[in-house]
């Protein structure tokens, strides 16, 4: 019902932007509109773009539709996306010209009515359902924790109409016949530890016969750091663990976002990073560069520049070591560079030729890495993604000789939470919780 509710909103749109229908549009002028029968031409490629769009951002998924802020801002998203792309095709595709006064009457039109269908079109389904005009009953059986999560979130979205009737234990499921005949069930919901599956396949068995909406959680909550997809391949369901949500498009636009910013910032730069490095070169002996090897993205080492901070024998002596307060290794003027996080600034290169990302979980040099993966659970889960310059962690102060659980808590919600208004939040409180830290040494 969504999409046709969209589709009707979008030729509604299309409609009331053209200004000779309706005279009070009188800042666009006559003189630069199409032909009508040019201007409705352009329907079915409207149409098919919005449509289409819609699909391809994810407006219909059921867990953007069901989390409100999330729905409104993939809505918003899609729409100025498809607006775009519209523009420009029909800029390239069609001899005639119309006002950019109707494109941002029409992509308005649009994403009010779209925002003004799902406000009603919920507040309608929570009314019938708390009348009990629309509701679906519900029996589950189980006792794992990804079941009671379920049925909690259930219970905040009455406009799905899903009346949880029952919970039944496991060694109470022989009995599932007799409620859901006495309930009057329409759905039964499973998830079982593995300790009982043993009894999911009698029950399986069971319900083949009864006209019941069949669904199974399975039970991979200890395996689950960033959460899980259902796919299905040539009709072969398949259950995807910790999959990064960086592919496709999103990789794309957080590369792009990457390359244009540090190509300006390097640009803009420039004469400072150019002072600094000077200044390393006649305070202390060596490069003014350190290239030190970190690990990166799917495990793949790289070469991390660095203003030099420490002397060039700093580790003839120790080998890998982490850096110390008040480390008596570090050059005349090592301490404000490392405190002031500006001996990073050169991995803005590294950024710019894709090693790295802005934003990220910070990279670890490979030998602590062999280190940590077996010390702390999930941690090789970080390199999903491309490290960053900054990251979650950093401006919640995990940084230096702090926790690395809570480091790894942090990448790890970055990473489950990604998304682009995400990486420029991070990015604007790194200029006031990032570069100067009590922890940076």
């Amino acid at each position: 019902m969504t999409r046709i509710a969209d589709l009707l909103i979008v030729l509604i749109g299309w409609w009331v932007a053209y200004p000779l229908r309706f005279n009070f549009f009188r800042f666009v002028s006559y003189a630069e509109l199409p032909e009508v029968s040019h201007y409705n031409s352009l329907i079915p490629m409207v149409l098919i773009l919005w449509g289409a769009g819609f699909q391809f951002f994810g407006v219909y998924r059921y867990d953007r539709i069901l989390r409100r802020s999330t729905e409104v801002y993939t809505l918003i998203r899609a729409h100025f996306a498809v607006l775009v792309l519209f523009t420009a095709l029909s800029y390239f595709l069609t001899t005639f010209r119309f006002s950019r006064g109707v494109i941002l009457v029409f992509g308005f039109l649009v994403l009010f009515g779209c925002w003004l269908f799902r406000v009603v079109h919920r507040k309608i389904l929570r009314e019938m359902n708390r009348k009990g005009l629309r509701s679906t009953k519900l029996l589950a059986i189980g006792n794992t924790k990804a079941l009671r999560e379920m049925l909690a979130k259930l219970s905040r979205y009455p406009e799905l109409g899903i009346d949880v009737t029952r919970v039944l234990s496991p060694e109470e499921s022989d009995r599932v016949l007799e409620w859901i005949h006495r309930d009057q069930a329409k759905m039964v919901l499973i998830s079982m530890s593995r300790q009982e599956m043993h009894r999911m396949d009698a029950l399986i068995q069971t319900l083949k016969e009864e006209m019941v909406d069949l669904q199974i959680i399975p039970d991979y909550s200890d395996y689950l750091a960033l959460g899980a997809e259902v796919d299905s391949f040539e009709g072969v369901p398949l259950l995807q663990l910790n999959q990064s949500p960086l592919f496709g498009y999103q990789s794309w636009l957080k590369r792009i976002f990457d390359f244009v910013l540090s190509l300006v910032g390097l640009l803009v730069l420039l004469p400072l990073l150019t002072l600094i490095g000077l200044m390393v070169k006649i305070t202390s002996k060596g490069p003014m560069l350190y290239r030190q090897e970190r690990m990166g993205i799917d495990g793949k080492t790289f070469g991390m520049l660095k203003f030099r901070s420490m002397r060039v024998d700093a580790e003839d002596k120790t080998g890998a070591v982490w850096a110390i307060k008040n480390d008596d290794r570090r050059t005349p003027i090592g301490t404000f560079l490392r405190s002031t996080s500006i001996d990073e600034l050169p991995q803005l290169w590294n950024v710019l030729v894709g090693d790295m990302s802005l934003v990220g979980p910070r990279p670890e040099r490979p030998v602590f890495v062999n280190q940590f993966r077996n010390q702390i659970p999930n941690y090789m889960l970080r390199h999903k993604v491309k490290s960053g310059i900054t990251g979650w962690a950093q401006i919640n102060g995990w940084r230096g000789d702090t926790s690395l659980e809570k480091r790894i808590e942090c990448d790890l919600y970055y990473i489950r939470n990604w998304s682009p208004w995400l990486d420029v939040k991070i990015l604007f409180l790194t200029v006031f919780k990032g570069f100067v830290n009590k922890n940076a040494y």
